[in-house]
């Protein structure tokens, strides 16, 4: 696997452990207002906090499940890929069903990167 693909996986893991932080950690705060376009009234409902906790720890475990394809696993270039792939799948969902950008925000690193492991 080359040295861009790792690096761009890399990315790709912070940028999911950044929104397990903000779901899990820092639900009520304002930057997680900005970065989801929700109101405080909505982050401060407890089904949402709950909500937004249980999402946090799944981009968490991508995000170590990424770790482990690019730096632990012997297959690893087929799982990076595999993960890479579903994350794509998810931001590309998720701009049909929410918002355009989210393909960018969310999967553009990770498109970059499934593309870079081909190389």
């Amino acid at each position: 696997m080359s040295i861009l693909t790792k690096i761009l996986g890399v990315l790709v893991a912070l940028e999911f452990l950044y929104i397990l932080y903000l779901e899990t950690f820092a639900t009520t705060s304002l930057r997680t207002g900005r970065v989801f376009k929700l109101s405080q009234t909505t982050l401060k409902r407890p089904e949402v906090g709950v909500l937004f906790k249980n999402q946090g720890v799944y981009n968490g475990l991508l995000a170590v499940g990424l770790l482990y394809s690019l730096f632990l696993a012997t297959a690893n270039v087929e799982m990076t890929r595999a993960i890479l792939s579903y994350i794509i799948l998810v931001a590309a969902y998720g701009s049909l069903t929410s918002d355009r950008k989210i393909l960018f925000t969310q999967g553009g690193l990770a498109i970059l990167a499934l593309i870079s492991s081909f190389f």
